[in-house]
């Protein structure tokens, strides 16, 4: 099978992302799940831009790693001082790896207009710079820095700089398209130049986003012969971000049958959400592969064929790279997928009979109030439940209040609501109070406290996420709000919803309902 490298640079131009920033706790994590997922390079940051990085390289040295290499990042010397001078050159040394990265211009304007420099000496600053790393025993990478704009502009003087970088002994020649502005035909032809030009060196791409095109470039880049594909792994980076590398190891390994991680390929979301998490960010819903929308089919057309057979609308299978497919309910998901929530709740229902007729009915009049399933499918199971088992309620809530005071009733706790909530469950009343910090953490605490001394597995429930969203703005403070709270018992995760325009009220409503489903969950598992 042939092969292609991977070279992650999320803790280097990752970082350079808007709103990005690691500890070196988080580097050092980051660091451990890219080498499980089976990278071959892992850029970890200049050890002479600041001190964390510095700290950071010191902490490596005690990480064992099995299967990626670690590199130092930096520039070529600075016009007017030796290779010996040079601070940059020196940090790199002090990181005490192996390989090292470092950039230098290959686009005359840059040269000349930025660095202010003859063209000549960018020349000798880059085959000096490579030389000594050489000398000193490193693996060294040249970033051919702007080198596409370079090519277009003057390619006599850009491939002079991959020459001044192979005559210093340069190990790879790294072909950054550092603007994002290149189209991927173009990507091709230039890197099928190089290829062609330096038929036996080790040749890596590096590109970034700003026209979209940024992955789409790398894959062309490899199919005209590039060795290594440098990115982020979720796409993060400088501007609009680099080359998302899990799209990239996706589309090389099930599409071009490139082999490019050690790891295992159905990991693959998983490390993407533990990177994302300790990015502090959400991966969009549409990220192709990981994103929750990935696989996600809303349509009724699309349900009911990929019910029939996966392929019919999905391009891989989704647990190839450790996804899961969803099925969206909603007014336009169609019968198929309603029937198929009704099949695990009560099998042999016809599609056509009154109660299929009549979920159908309460989904569209629920949709039309500004309730939306396709994020919380599990209070739709409760409708269901409740149409099919009428004869069968958990319990049914009489009367419930909340009261406010500020200052804080207990300074102490925080706790600034008191929530009153009575129940009947199996023909007894019961009633419980409970101290909060907010009216909904109090109704939380109030509707467990009257409903676990009848179903005690409810001990085992608590909530992970809770959002609000204002359906329409029009009439201010009280326009109608949906609630999605997302709830756990340690085992199984759910979503329920509610809708009011009273925000206590939709979140007593998703409340209940996430506590029913637990209840009707439980009961189904009984029998």
């Amino acid at each position: 099978m042939c092969t292609v490298d991977i070279f992650d640079s999320t803790l280097r131009d990752g970082s350079q992302g808007e709103g990005l920033s690691f500890s070196v706790d988080d580097k050092l994590r980051i660091v451990r799940l890219l080498d499980e997922l089976g990278v071959s390079y892992i850029e970890a940051g200049n050890p002479g831009s600041n001190v964390k990085d510095l700290s950071f390289f010191q902490a490596l040295e005690s990480v064992s790693l099995h299967n990626a290499r670690i590199v130092a990042f930096g520039s070529t010397r600075r016009a007017g001082c030796s290779c010996e001078e040079d601070r940059n050159l020196a940090s790199l040394l002090s990181a005490n790896v192996d390989h090292v990265a470092i950039f230098g211009k290959a686009w005359d304007f840059q040269v000349t207009e930025v660095l202010h420099i003859t063209l000549e000496e960018n020349l000798e600053l880059i085959s000096s710079s490579v030389r000594y790393l050489k000398e000193k025993g490193k693996t060294v990478f040249f970033d051919a820095e702007h080198f596409f704009d370079g090519y277009k502009a003057s390619s006599q003087y850009a491939l002079a700089c991959l020459d001044a970088a192979l005559s210093g002994g340069a190990d790879c020649l790294v072909l950054c398209e550092t603007r994002g502005g290149m189209l991927p035909d173009e990507v091709y032809e230039m890197t099928k130049a190089v290829t062609a030009r330096y038929p036996d060196a080790y040749i890596a791409i590096h590109t970034h986003n700003d026209s979209g095109c940024a992955v789409a470039s790398s894959i062309m880049a490899v199919k005209a012969g590039a060795g290594q594909v440098q990115g982020t792994l979720l796409g993060i980076g400088e501007r609009c971000g680099n080359a998302d590398l899990s799209t990239v190891i996706a589309d090389l390994e099930l599409k071009l049958g490139i082999r490019c991680i050690s790891g295992r390929l159905d990991s693959l979301n998983q490390t993407c959400r533990a990177v994302a998490a300790l990015c502090n960010i959400n991966i969009p819903h549409g990220t192709p592969y990981v994103g929750s929308s990935a696989f996600a089919h809303k349509g009724g057309m699309h349900i009911d064929g990929v019910l029939k057979d996966p392929r019919s609308f999905e391009h891989i299978r989704p647990e190839a790279v450790g996804a899961e497919r969803r099925l969206l309910m909603s007014e336009v998901s169609g019968r198929a997928l309603l029937m198929n929530r009704i099949e695990k709740i009560k099998p042999g229902l016809a599609k056509d009979s009154s109660q299929v007729v009549r979920l159908m009915e309460i989904l569209k009049e629920r949709e039309a109030e500004g309730y939306q399933y396709e994020g919380a499918e599990n209070s739709f199971d409760v409708i269901i439940y409740k149409e099919l088992f009428p004869s069968e309620p958990f319990f049914s809530f009489v009367h419930y209040q909340t009261i406010g005071s500020l200052p804080y009733a207990d300074p102490e706790s925080g706790a600034s609501h008191t929530a009153l909530v009575k129940a009947r469950v199996r023909g007894e009343s019961a009633i419980a109070g409970a101290e909060g910090r907010g009216p909904v953490n109090a109704l939380d605490k109030a509707l467990r406290a009257v409903l676990e001394q009848f179903y005690p597995s409810l001990r085992t429930v608590h909530l992970t996420d809770y959002k609000v969203r204002v359906l329409d703005g029009l009439d201010a403070t009280a326009s109608r709000v949906r609630v999605l709270i997302d709830s756990t018992d340690g085992c199984d995760t759910w979503s329920t919803i509610g809708v009011s325009s009273d925000i206590i009220k939709a979140s007593f409503l998703a409340l209940s309902d996430s506590i029913e489903y637990k209840l009707f969950k439980d009961r189904t598992k009984r029998r």
